[in-house]
């Protein structure tokens, strides 16, 4: 069915319910693969890099962030991987997807109210607009 999960992930709690939400998909296939993809924002990295003693302490910052989501998927003996992108975090992760041609991209949402969704955009939104496949938004 869904043999190429991608999960996108930010370390949020949203994140950490997207993943559980994707473990639930997977588990319908023996087979299926969860693809967990952060992506490093470009914009957002130069401020960490700044502000970090070394490129060691940022690194180990940002797989703190994803412990979470990884410790969901290592306690629901799930099978992943682990993929780290660097640019825009929306167009990032399309591009991704669709190069890959996963079968689904689960996603947590971001919670922007409707004004914020219209002038900005979410990177949810913005995902499952552009990806080929299904793509689940998860609250």
């Amino acid at each position: 069915m869904y043999k190429h999960i991608l999960l996108a992930s930010d370390g949020s709690e949203n994140a950490v319910r997207a993943a559980q939400e994707a473990v639930k998909v997977a588990s319908f296939d023996k087979e299926s693969v969860i693809d967990v993809v952060y992506v490093i924002d470009i914009e957002k990295s130069k401020s960490d890099v700044l502000h970090a003693n070394s490129s060691e302490a940022v690194d180990l910052e940002r797989r703190k962030k994803n412990s979470k989501v990884i410790q969901v998927l290592n306690q629901a003996n799930a099978a992943y991987q682990t993929t780290i992108l660097r640019g825009k975090p929306g167009p990032e992760i399309v591009q991704y997807a669709n190069q890959q041609k996963v079968d689904m991209v689960i996603i947590g949402s971001r919670g922007l109210n409707t004004l914020q969704e219209m002038v900005l955009g979410s990177v949810s939104h913005k995902v499952m607009k552009r990806v080929n496949c299904p793509a689940l938004i998860v609250k």
